[in-house]
Order: structure tokens, then C-alpha cells, then sequence
């Protein structure tokens, strides 16, 4: 019993040795090539290779279910539920769009990983002052008219703890319904069981991302957005909940 636990300290501590190193490597030669190429488009080949590799690296594999919902041209904006330190590998090996994210602005400061971000093209929001939180996003809807590519949100705004999916905040969803971008619900399975908050352990699960059916926001209004969030948490739960 005793080694079967150092073998999962070992797991653990080797893969976020993979992460650390691998992070390095990839972000200082996206911000490099991004001198060259602004729209973001190498970094997004970046982040697709980053996870693929760390994916792998872990020895976890991975499904998507329900591409077939989505237009391989569209742009959209994804809700997902946030468990684990492998959800952005997850969703960002499996979705095969040009994706930037709404990230708190604590990953901004970080370096080389923060300024990789930058370079992507990604956004960052300051949960704790409302006003700032608004200007980027409207710096983000200038930005995306510019450049448009797809978001990821993950509005419960923090991992979850234990594996439940809490509240979702609103402001990806105004973002959202600004832009009339639809919104798909998307639900991350396996990734709390292999990679929690707060764990010191990292076990090779079976990794799921399930896609569900794009909501579309032309017609709604700023008065519909209570309305709207709580049907996409409702939507990821039960995405998360089926047996697909």
C-alpha cells in the first residue's frame, strides 16, 4: 500500500515537472513567433500541441462527443464546468477551433506564461473590480470583431473543490449575447478524479468532453441573462450527469 502511494507522489510530481518544463518550452516560442504573426494563430497551434503532449505525457486518454453539433467554421463561445488543472489540456486538444480564453488577471502577471497568453490573444478579466471587469470586455468584443476566433469561458470562476459544479457568473454570458455569438454548453468528465484541487495525486482516468447544442443569442436581452446562464449551468450538468 505504502509503494502504491509513492507511485502516485511519483505520477503526480513527474507531470507537473512535464508541465512546468513543457510550459516553458512552448510559451517562449509562441511569444517569439508572435513578434511575427499577430492574430494569434501560431500560439493557438501552441496550445493545441502543449496539451496534446501533455495528455500524453500523463498517459490519459481522451474522447469528444458531439463535434457533429457544432459548424467547423462557426465561431462560438464555450461554457464549461471547471474541475481540475486538466481542463484547459482537455478543451484545448479536443476542440479544433482557433480558441482564446477569459482568464482571471492573476494569470497575467505570470511570467512567460502570462506573457504567452498575451500573445495569444487571450483576455483577462478582474473578478474583484466590476468596472475594470466591463472594460475588457469590451476591449474583448473590439478585439474578436477584429480577429474573430472562439472563447472558452469557465464561469464557475475557480476549480471546483469537490467535483460539483457551482454558480456560473454572467459576464462571458453578456459577452455572448453582445456579440450574438452562440453559446455551447460543454461538460469536462474524469478530470476532478484524475487531477482535483488540492490533491496531491494525479491518477490515468479516462478523460470525456461532451458537447452539447449551441444556444443562440441574437434574440435575447440584457433582461434574459439570469434566464440564460442558469439554463447553460443546467445544460453542462446535464451533459456531465448522462451516460453518452
Amino acid at each position: 500500500m505504502l509503494a502504491g502511494r509513492y507511485l502516485i507522489n511519483f505520477r503526480y510530481f513527474w507531470f507537473v515537472f512535464n508541465v512546468l518544463f513543457w510550459t516553458i518550452f512552448f510559451a517562449s516560442l509562441g511569444i517569439v513567433v508572435s513578434l511575427f504573426e499577430w492574430r494569434g494563430k501560431f500560439m493557438s497551434w501552441v496550445a493545441k500541441t502543449w496539451s496534446k503532449l501533455l495528455l500524453k505525457i500523463g498517459g490519459i486518454d481522451y474522447k469528444v462527443v458531439g463535434l457533429s453539433n457544432l459548424d467547423p467554421n462557426g465561431n462560438y463561445i464555450f461554457a464549461a464546468n471547471h474541475e481540475s488543472g486538466l481542463d484547459i489540456p482537455l478543451v484545448f486538444a479536443g476542440l479544433p477551433y482557433h480558441l482564446v480564453a477569459i482568464a482571471k488577471i492573476e494569470l497575467k502577471r505570470i511570467p512567460i506564461f502570462g506573457w504567452s497568453m498575451i500573445a495569444g490573444g487571450h483576455f483577462f478579466v478582474d473578478r474583484k473590480n466590476k468596472i475594470r471587469a466591463l472594460k475588457s470586455l469590451s476591449i474583448a468584443k473590439k478585439s474578436m470583431a477584429k480577429n474573430p476566433r472562439s472563447i472558452i469561458i469557465y464561469p464557475e470562476g475557480t476549480r471546483s473543490k469537490d467535483g460539483e459544479i457551482g454558480l456560473f457568473k454572467k459576464g462571458g454570458f453578456v459577452l455572448a449575447m453582445d456579440m450574438n455569438l452562440p453559446v455551447v454548453p460543454i461538460a469536462l468528465c474524469g478530470t476532478f478524479e484524475s487531477f482535483g484541487k488540492n490533491k496531491m495525486t494525479f491518477n490515468k482516468n479516462n478523460l470525456e468532453l461532451r458537447i452539447g447544442k449551441p444556444f443562440q443569442t441574437s434574440s435575447l436581452t440584457y433582461e434574459d441573462r439570469n434566464q440564460f446562464v442558469d439554463q447553460i449551468r443546467n445544460e453542462v450538468i446535464k451533459l456531465k450527469s448522462s451516460s453518452i
